[in-house]
């Protein structure tokens, strides 16, 4: 998502880092860069005239001028800066005398509402609560429908409401729609104590844009819920739109936080930067990928990171850490350091990385800088068909032929390549990059921190 802005900056930094001493002379330019790179990347112009000048304010302080090394101070800076932008790290807030508490999903239509409903409830029993889903849209029953299959594929309970949705006039009047979408609400929170859930999510209707009937709608469910949160669902790729439509809600509904969706895409990364600044409300979730588990806390360090090409390991590693099977990971580290690394062991290592998601997502939260910057050059031409296609080749050997690589002679690679439906050329690609990771596993196992942390010892 900030690929485009992160690139501009290092373009910056390295000019920043040629400078000897900085002056009000020899930063102009850098920071008129910074500041055109913040409103390419879509950031409202006031919050980039406002953090450009804060920078230009410290960078020009004695404690920088006098610095060795005032280029690397400045980014520094503008580390910090942008965590005052994001703000500070917000947690849900569950508490309640008389559980459920309940969370109020809000937006427009599109903005991925619905299914941002399904994550966090999967989110939410990964934390060891027990959240029950209800959706009070009955103004588009393909919203309801997509709800309840989300439910049944995590699976997670779902209230239904259907006497309520029988007793429903095919044209509503407005009193007669707004009656059935309190009633479905209260019907929710009977079931949740019924029941035992202890958090209530509430998926409400959304429109194109903002108008006094939904408005309405969103104070009469606030007020008869009472809701420890009203998280507004932004579509990342709708820039200052969505930031609009944030500051809207929030005047009218007191919002709490913000989800931010889309945060995969090749949006420029304004909103991120923006609506905290503009609402006073923290990002506290993001969406990263289509799957149901492509939901993440948003940590506003770990975005400064990735924006200023530094990356986010910690990320990284706690996908891996969610992922990885530890007895496995532990397996494997003992073969690498026995040298027994085999390719059976490569077939499984492929299948643990295809769970952490798309490659060239995990490519994103590598450095953008030192022996990374390869990898991040060639992210966009990554084929996740590779993946398959060096698995449909390891599974054509014999169980003998992945234990002991060297009897894979000529007559092996034909009978391989015909099992597998590729040439013999792949075969030979495939087992040239299996020497080359076995040896590059044997010189980095048990030795690094990530590696570490990685196999899930660290």
């Amino acid at each position: 998502m900030f690929e485009s802005l992160s690139d501009k900056l290092q373009r910056v930094f390295k000019t920043l880092r040629g400078e000897g001493r900085l002056t009000e002379a020899n930063i102009a330019e850098p920071l008129e860069e910074i500041r055109l790179a913040l409103l390419e990347a879509d950031v409202n112009q006031q919050v980039a005239d406002e953090l450009v000048a804060s920078i230009r304010t410290r960078s020009l302080g004695q404690d920088v001028m006098d610095a060795l090394a005032p280029g690397e101070q400045v980014v520094k800076i503008l580390r910090d800066e942008l965590l005052q932008v994001l703000g500070g790290e917000a947690r849900l807030n569950l508490k309640t005398s008389q559980p459920p508490a309940t969370i109020l999903m809000a937006g427009l239509q599109g903005s991925g509402k619905t299914t941002s409903s399904g994550k966090l409830a999967l989110w939410l029993r990964q934390q060891g609560h027990r959240p029950l889903l209800v959706s009070v849209d009955i103004y588009r029953p393909a919203a309801r429908q997509q709800l309840a299959l989300l439910a049944q594929q995590l699976p997670n309970p779902i209230f239904a409401g259907d006497s309520v949705m029988a007793d429903l006039p095919a044209s509503p009047s407005p009193a007669q729609a707004t009656r059935a979408v309190l009633d479905l609400a209260r019907g929710a929170r009977r079931d949740a104590v019924r029941t035992g859930c202890d958090v209530l999510i509430v998926d409400t209707a959304g429109r194109l844009h903002v108008d006094d009937a939904l408005m309405e709608e969103m104070r009469q469910l606030k007020a008869l819920l009472s809701p420890q949160e009203i998280l507004f669902v932004a579509d990342a790729m709708t820039g200052q739109d969505a930031v609009r439509s944030a500051a809207a809600f929030h005047q009218q509904l007191a919002l709490t936080g913000v989800v931010l969706t889309k945060m995969d895409g090749d949006s420029r990364g304004g909103a991120a930067l923006s609506i905290r600044r503009v609402t006073g409300q923290a990002i506290k979730f993001m969406g990263t990928s289509e799957r149901m588990d492509g939901f993440e806390v948003f940590h506003p360090d770990r975005i400064a990171g990735r924006i200023l090409g530094m990356g986010d390991i910690l990320s990284l590693i706690e996908r891996a850490e969610q992922t990885v099977d530890r007895k496995q990971a532990l397996d494997l580290e003992k073969r690498l350091r026995t040298d027994s690394f085999t390719l059976g062991d490569f077939r499984d290592q492929l299948r643990q990385v295809r769970k952490l998601g798309p490659l060239e997502n995990l490519v994103k939260m590598l450095p953008r800088v030192g022996p990374f910057q390869d990898l991040h050059r060639a992210s966009n031409q990554v084929d996740e068909g590779q993946i398959a296609k060096v698995e449909a080749i390891i599974n054509s050997m014999t169980a003998e032929e992945r234990a002991h690589h060297q009897l894979i002679n000529g007559s092996r690679r034909k009978r391989i390549a015909r099992g597998s439906g590729v040439s013999v050329q792949d075969v030979n690609q495939v087992l040239k990059q299996y020497v080359q990771m076995r040896k590059m596993f044997k010189s980095v196992a048990g030795s690094s921190f990530l590696t570490k942390k990685l196999m899930g010892r660290g």
